[in-house]
């Protein structure tokens, strides 16, 4: 994939380099011999990848990448420091600036494409689940997303396979001090073992004695369990072109042996990290999901959910010539309940109210609260009649056991009229059989509330 990739570098021959490399390879290339000046051309055009070289006169890019990383605008814009610096002091100076990666000089060309491409890959999606709870936000369904300091710190679940003893007795050491370190020699075991696992991140030899590690990759890569899950090749020197193939098949990232256990600590670090923000954001899109079809004080389906699925199953209901039903439930003198024991006492009531209606409707009906004291059941492949005796039955139940509200715990008595309606007509449309049960409805509440009326006409 491309991306447009800044170039952050005082050295005026490193940055015509890296350029060079990378509109070869089809990148978008900006430059900038400083800090300052890479700082507002952010302010302006976000990049895709920064580049950014760490010993640089005035602002190091150690300071040019905390502020990057402290700004809401720039925060998820990735940065891969560049530096001549091999010790874990400074690569771990980096990791708290900021950094998302690092490349240490001279810098080679299959780790320099691999490192742009991967990062620019992650932030494409990062931006995608970011304008998604944007656009949920701005219609009232979203939460707040809050940066990667929302992601909890804890051990990592790392699973390690390799199958030569010496090699995954110095891997599984190094990354104990940190992690959580599972290690097997068998590809097959490392399969199995993905739904239960709930790993971070799996290292994976690509040059195992008993099996090819770049099947296992793909094995991985082809599953549920696998497919968002981070991996980290472990290669030799001349494995380039296994290295090459396990990058096309979605390895997230690679270490050369001999493999220096500091480089191995802070690339398991910041393969964990990504996963946990990217984890952290589906989890709160779901939960926006959630908020958008779900009613917040009873938990049953809203009336934007009822209004769409209405609609479907209404459809189907037409097209195989079968049944539909709808009750319009309303909570008899629901103002009442509120002035006389508060509103924490009516919501309470709307809440056991839901709650009986969950207990004695099918899984196939579907029943949502439209709004206030007023509730709805769809009941597909259900009578007129039928949906009746249904409707008799929840007004008892509602009426019969008193409701326990409020902060004294008083019972209260609750009752509720109830307007039944059927697909009846070969003309009728979701909201004539809505209107009909709403007149049902007012004539129970006419008639003296705390009963069933039914209109077909």
């Amino acid at each position: 994939m491309t991306a447009r990739v800044l170039i952050v570098d005082d050295n005026s021959a490193n940055r015509r380099l890296l350029e060079a490399r990378l509109t070869a390879e089809y990148f978008t290339v900006q430059t900038a011999s400083n800090g300052a000046d890479a700082l507002a051309m952010c302010s302006v055009d976000l990049p895709d990848v920064i580049l950014l070289d760490v010993m640089m006169p005035g602002m190091d890019g150690f300071e040019v990448c905390r502020q990057l990383k402290s700004n809401a605008r720039t925060q998820h814009v990735p940065v891969v420091m560049v530096t001549a610096l091999d010790q874990s002091s400074d690569l771990l100076e980096g990791l708290e600036a900021g950094a998302d990666d690092f490349l240490t000089k001279p810098v080679d060309n299959l780790a320099l494409i691999t490192r742009i491409k991967n990062l620019a890959r992650f932030k494409v999606l990062t931006d995608e689940m970011l304008l998604r709870a944007a656009s949920d936000g701005e219609f009232g369904l979203g939460l707040p997303i809050e940066g990667k300091s929302a992601v909890i710190e804890s051990q990592g679940r790392v699973l390690v396979v390799e199958d030569r003893e010496a090699a995954a007795s110095r891997i599984v050491e190094a990354l104990r001090t940190e992690n959580q370190i599972f290690h097997t020699t068998d590809p097959a075991q490392a399969v199995l073992s993905l739904p239960s696992g709930e790993y971070d991140l799996i290292v994976i030899s690509l040059s195992l004695r008993n099996a090819d590690g770049l099947r296992l990759c793909s094995e991985i890569r082809s599953l549920d369990d696998g497919r968002h899950l981070p991996l980290l090749a472990l290669a030799e020197a001349e494995e380039q072109g296994r290295l090459h193939r396990a990058l096309d098949m979605g390895v997230n990232d690679y270490i050369v042996r001999p493999v220096n256990t500091s480089e191995l600590l802070v690339r398991v670090r910041t393969q964990i990290k990504r996963k946990r923000y990217t984890d952290y954001l589906r989890s709160r899109l779901e939960q926006s999901v959630e908020l958008a079809v779900l009613d917040p004080l009873t938990t049953l389906h809203n009336r934007r959910y009822f209004t769409r699925h209405m609609k479907a199953l209404f459809d189907r209901s037409v097209d195989c010539g079968r049944a539909l039903s709808i009750l319009l439930i309303d909570v008899d003198r629901f103002k009442l309940i509120n002035d006389t024991h508060g509103h924490d006492a009516g919501d309470d009531a709307l809440r056991a109210l839901a709650s009986r209606l969950r207990d004695n409707v099918r899984a196939s009906d579907l029943a949502c609260r439209l709004g206030g004291e007023e509730f709805v059941v769809v009941m597909p492949d259900t009578s007129l009649e039928n949906a009746y005796r249904v409707a008799e039955r929840l007004r008892h139940c509602i009426a019969a056991m008193p409701f326990v509200v409020g902060l004294q715990r008083n019972p209260i008595n609750v009752t509720s009229s109830i307007g039944v309606a059927a697909l009846e007509y070969g003309d009728d449309r979701p909201e004539l059989i809505l209107r009909r049960a709403d007149q049902a409805l007012y004539s129970a509440k006419r008639d003296g509330r705390n009963r069933v009326a039914a209109n077909a006409a």
